[in-house]
């Protein structure tokens, strides 16, 4: 596959949008090492409020053990640009210039609100900013390190990326730590249970001030 789907339009709320009277929008972003993996699967247990863990579209093949619809929605390259141009995506991107293509369909915000529960939403920065556009309301969390040396540290405990990928991910991660000042919170995870508990109270006081308004 190769480059942008080429579609008319950006394809991101050309389609009108799933009703979102209710709905809650929760954004978790930040570079590669920030934990986010980790924050996600603790929020999914400890959260005060209800959350939809929205399952990501991407063109990229499976992975072993990986299922269609649980880990991601696997589209093929050209299933991908029908949907992008119908304007059926609140968000997609090329991450990481792979040619591959991510994205968080509508229906996956429909699926969250039909579960009464808030849209849940671990997307890159560039995703978060369509987002944010589609969703002014959203509780947007920007998720760091204490500092830009443990971003290479824990990326390369990881003996999994290549040196290229390191590097890539590295000035990516640059990138996107320009952009945390958009996000309505920034969380220093500089310690797992304390970056958890503070989401949380984040949430607490988020859920309380819709009830109260």
């Amino acid at each position: 596959m190769s480059g942008e789907p080429q579609a008319t339009g950006s394809g991101v709320g050309e389609a009108q949008a799933a009703p979102r009277t209710g709905l809650r929008v929760l954004v978790l972003s930040g570079p590669a090492g920030a934990g986010k993996t980790t924050i996600v699967h603790r929020l999914e247990k400890l959260s005060p409020v209800p959350l939809y863990k929205a399952v990501s579209a991407t063109t990229r093949p499976p992975r072993p053990g990986e299922v269609n619809g649980e880990h991601y929605h696997f589209l093929t390259h050209d299933e991908f640009v029908a949907r992008r141009s119908r304007g059926e995506f609140v968000e997609c991107e090329e991450v990481h210039k792979s040619g591959y293509w991510y994205g968080t369909l509508k229906s996956e915000m429909q699926r969250a609100a039909e579960k009464g529960a808030w849209a849940f939403l671990e997307i890159d920065v560039r995703g978060a900013l369509q987002v944010m556009a589609e969703y002014p309301e959203a509780v947007t969390i920007f998720l760091k390190t204490p500092s830009l040396q443990e971003y290479e540290d824990r990326l390369r405990k990881r003996s999994t990326e290549t040196e290229e990928n390191i590097r890539r991910r590295l000035q990516t991660a640059h990138a996107e730590l320009e952009y945390a000042g958009r996000y309505r919170h920034v969380v220093i995870n500089d310690h797992l249970d304390r970056a958890v508990a503070e989401i949380c109270d984040i949430l607490k006081t988020e859920e309380s001030k819709a009830h109260a308004g």
